[in-house]
């Protein structure tokens, strides 16, 4: 194997033996909510960049996730992303209530 491919694949194997570590939220920090839907269920990460060993980190708050309904599959793209966003800070709303997010 090249150089570039052995790389690769540390960095891969890396990836997927290191699980995320959750941040607690700061509450004087903004949020940052990522979304996306698709034909198979709905998902949402709720991140914040903090300052950990004088470094500016963005990481996970939480993740949340659902399976959409028959009726939900109908829906068009864009729909879905709408549906994916109100239901998501219906879920969260407990970190997002009265803060700033992006």
């Amino acid at each position: 194997m090249t150089e570039e491919r052995v790389k690769a694949y540390e960095e891969l194997k890396n990836s997927l033996t290191n699980a995320p570590f959750l941040l607690m939220p700061d509450w004087k920090l903004p949020f940052k909510l990522y979304i996306d839907a698709c034909g198979e269920g709905l998902g949402a990460a709720l991140h914040q960049t903090q300052i950990i060993n004088d470094k500016p980190v963005e990481g996970p708050i939480c993740f949340i996730s659902r399976q959409i309904k028959p009726t939900e599959a109908r829906y068009g793209a864009r729909q879905m992303e709408c549906l994916c966003l109100v239901w998501a800070l219906e879920k969260l709303h407990y970190y997002l209530d009265g803060t700033v997010f992006d």
